[in-house]
């Protein structure tokens, strides 16, 4: 291959490494887009599940809050259910109780009670009217104790319902926050389920880049390795032509060189004056022949 082909073949590849250059640069500017917009997507992601991950703690709380409402709701609708129940049996006996009573009122029967018994203390009587009195006595102590049981049961009942009216208020606080809690969890749940799908989607567009920019990095292998081919072959071309130019250098000086020589001995003979530079190259040359010779 002569000098010139050289050439023209260096000329070709510098060509063709030019479009190979702009070629792996346009793939590596693909290939950092593909990079840049999957990193920033991967980044939503993880902040979509950081949200998603506080959403779920924030329903899973909510979630046991309203289980532990409901439960002290229904403890609250059982305890009822009992207090009920029991004020039915106290009123039951109350009104058990009430037909066995006389029309006539505690401080009636009490004060009734008192004149006779001060009648007895204070009286003489005979034993047939005692015996009426004391059998007067007995009546009016059982309808007093008839009184005391229906208060007593009344004082139960009062005390019953009081318990049950702050039971139904605690069951209907329960019911309410339950109520507002649930549907809040609902919420809740609904935009995390929305966080999800949307995490998901980001996620597959990540996935998408990430394989593009895989098959990019395919692509731009095989460019590479022919860059680097052609590179090695513009390199051992150049190589070539720049051996070639010394050794051509070195002949040509050495032509030269011989042909100095050749002048300055021509001149020596014919007795002319030779210049410092003439006489240092017949001197270098003569040393150079012996050299040789040995």
């Amino acid at each position: 291959m002569t000098e010139q082909q050289k050439t023209n073949q260096i000329a070709t590849f510098n060509k063709q490494i030019a479009a190979l250059k702009e070629q792996i640069n346009k793939t590596n500017a693909e290939i950092k887009i593909h990079i840049e917009k999957r990193n920033k997507l991967n980044d939503q992601f993880k902040k979509q599940r950081q949200e998603i991950n506080k959403l779920k703690n924030e329903r899973n709380c909510l979630n046991e809050k309203v289980k532990a409402l409901k439960q002290q709701r229904d403890e609250s609708r059982t305890k009822i259910k009992t207090i009920i129940e029991q004020i039915k049996t106290h009123r039951q006996r109350t009104a058990e109780l009430k037909k066995k009573r006389l029309k006539r009122s505690h401080r009636e029967l009490q004060k009734e009670l008192e004149s006779i018994e001060w009648k007895i203390q204070t009286t003489p009587l005979d034993l047939k009217e005692e015996k009426r009195l004391i059998e007067n006595v007995k009546k009016i102590e059982a309808q007093l104790n008839i009184c005391r049981k229906i208060k007593q049961h009344k004082k139960i009942i009062a005390e019953l319902m009081k318990e049950l009216e702050s039971l139904e208020l605690n069951a209907t606080t329960s019911h309410q926050e339950l109520t507002v809690s649930a549907q809040k969890s609902q919420e809740i749940h609904a935009n995390m389920l929305a966080k999800i799908s949307e995490s998901e989607n980001i996620k597959r567009e990540a996935d998408r880049l990430h394989n593009a920019y895989i098959q990019a990095k395919k692509q731009a292998k095989p460019l590479h390795q022919e860059m680097k081919e052609l590179t090695e072959k513009r390199k051992k071309l150049q190589d070539a032509i720049k051996e070639e130019s010394e050794r051509q250098k070195k002949n040509a000086e050495k032509t030269l060189k011989e042909k100095l020589e050749s002048q300055a001995r021509d001149k020596l003979q014919r007795g002319e004056k030779l210049s410092w530079n003439e006489f240092q190259l017949l001197i270098n040359g003569d040393s150079h022949d012996h050299q040789t010779q040995d």
